[in-house]
């Protein structure tokens, strides 16, 4: 009972509601582990408001009801929060399982209680620890300070020098040195050989005797792009004639010092390999780590009988979302200094003897594609659209369209003025549904109901997001609710510990680009027998 009296009693109270929160659904299935340290920070946030609402209250001397009464009211919200927690952990299997069974995964046969009881109590603890030591922290300075200045001012001048340490301790060492370190080993990583990934002997290809690219600069992922996909052997199989081989172009960080440096290695490598003379030019933004997703790119180069040249930069070694956070400008600079390099010269070619151009992305792919030009540089020699798959939340064409929608349509699948420029489409509607032509100029959002990429909201931590409202999106729970707070965090989890099979959430499903490629690229002599042969192949992948 004493090391309970230690803790803030609405603090307690407050903090397991919000760890009985934690276990409902949110987009995506949680192991336990991140379950655990979901609840943790979900128990934490509630002990940290009810911990100030009681200081406040306590501050501004408003009345305490007698110590009888407090006692009586302590062991009555006490009961109701433990059954509630108990509720909550015993339908916690039911409710993963409704999101499971949307996304065809396997049931789960329970909920680990303990264990992630256990995290849960770890990750309050260790907030715990950093509060208690900001708060000895704060005391040590604003005594320091009550010799020259009043106590209040002393105070505030004490909390403020605080978060200040603490925030340049955190963010200009621990963070910094932790993302050096992973900056450093996911580089390593990029440089390795692979011994599944042999070099190209024809000159053509990236990367191979005569490329202006070595095949140790295109670093891991792009090693790996160059040398996969469909063959023009593939190809010539499967629609029965001959076919050309598809051109990849790929530049690694490691290629060139500059992002503008490596946009004309890039532009200078497709004109060696006569990109130019394709009859479809592909301009793909990578993700953080420079991968171009093969359910994107192979079916395209099906689709085109391999009449493709498809060009790609890399512009960082982190995973998408650490690149999202420190390289973001950068990842911007290096889409923005392609594009201008192939769209400066792809303009300067005659219009009827020039490629058509789009442009696609997946991810932090698709915000940066999005950043790379202006529609006021393009307006008089536009190219032709662009394929942006998974927008995140921060995209501004995705959220600026999203937030105009037409009245009655949902903000998982928006419908945009009467579509002739910008569609949406998603597991159950393609791209076909406009009350006008699609014009020569298209954009095109792939976009899940499910995925949290596109669907996270900071403003989430205190409002419920339109993509809640009825009706739902196919692939999300209809148990799922929106709490304060807690629902961020479900979501930020949902971002960095994705769990969910093709066709759900975050990992698109080759059968969805499919229709997406043959509506924004609308090819010839292509049928409903060839659609379904395509399907079919890559559902056997």
């Amino acid at each position: 009972m004493q090391l309970f009296r230690q803790f803030s009693t609405a603090g307690l109270l407050l903090g397991t509601l919000f760890f009985a929160f934690s276990l409902t659904p949110s987009l995506l299935p949680r192991p336990f582990v991140v379950q655990g340290v979901i609840s943790g920070l979900s128990f934490t946030a509630g002990y940290a408001l009810g911990f100030a609402g009681h200081w406040i209250w306590s501050y501004l001397e408003l009345p305490h009801p007698r110590p009888r009464i407090e006692r009586m009211i302590k062991l009555a919200a006490t009961a109701i929060c433990i059954l509630i927690a108990a509720i909550f952990l015993w339908r916690a299997s039911e409710w993963q399982n409704s999101v499971r069974a949307l996304m065809e995964m396997e049931e789960l046969g329970g909920v680990r209680t303990f264990s992630i009881a256990l995290i849960a109590l770890l990750v309050f603890a260790v907030a715990l620890l950093v509060a208690r030591l900001f708060r000895r922290t704060f005391v040590f300075l604003s005594h320091r300070l009550q010799g020259f200045v009043p106590r209040r001012v002393s105070n505030v001048v004490g909390v403020m020098a605080a978060v200040a340490l603490f925030w340049a301790v955190i963010d200009g060492v621990v963070f910094t040195l932790a993302l050096r370190a992973a900056d450093n080993s996911y580089q390593q990583l990029d440089v390795l050989m692979q011994d599944d990934v042999e070099r190209p002997d024809d000159p053509q290809k990236t990367g191979g005797p005569e490329s202006l690219v070595t095949w140790e600069d295109l670093g891991g992922r792009g090693r790996r792009f160059v040398t996969s996909g469909p063959t023009a052997q593939d190809l010539s199989a499967f629609h029965g004639e001959q076919t050309l081989e598809p051109i990849r172009v790929y530049v690694g960080l490691n290629a060139a010092e500059t992002p503008e440096e490596r946009a004309r290695l890039a532009l200078e490598e497709l004109k060696r390999v006569d990109a130019f003379e394709r009859s479809v030019l592909l301009l793909a933004t990578p993700t953080g780590r420079g991968w171009v997703d093969p359910a994107a790119q192979d079916p395209v180069e099906y689709i085109h009988r391999g009449d493709i040249a498809t060009v790609a930069a890399q512009y960082s070694y982190l995973p998408s979302p650490l690149s999202l956070m420190v390289e973001g400008d950068y990842g911007v600079e290096t889409a923005r200094a392609l594009f201008e390099a192939v769209y400066g010269y792809w303009t300067e070619l005659p219009e009827d003897d020039r490629p058509d151009l789009y442009l696609h992305g997946l991810s932090l792919g698709a915000l940066n594609s999005d950043r790379s030009f202006d529609v006021f540089d393009i307006i008089d020699d536009p190219f032709h659209g662009a394929l942006w798959s998974g927008p995140p939340y921060r995209s501004e064409t995705w959220r600026r369209v999203t937030d105009s929608r037409d009245p009655g349509s949902p903000a998982w699948l928006p419908r945009f003025r009467d579509g002739s420029v910008v569609r949406f489409m998603n597991q159950t509607q393609g791209l076909d549904v406009g009350d006008a032509d699609w014009g020569p100029f298209r954009i095109a959002f792939l976009q899940y109901a499910s995925d949290p990429v596109t669907f996270f909201d900071p403003q989430s931590f205190y409002s419920e997001p339109e993509w809640m409202s009825e009706p739902r999106g196919p692939d999300v729970s209809p148990e799922l609710r929106w709490f304060p707070i807690v629902t961020m965090l479900q979501l930020a989890a949902d971002m960095a510990t994705a769990t969910e099979p093709p066709g759900y959430g975050h990992e698109y499903a080759a059968e969805h680009y499919i229709d997406a490629w043959l509506a924004l690229t609308e090819p010839d002599d292509w049928s409903d027998e060839d659609t379904a042969r395509l399907r079919s192949l890559f559902a056997t992948q």
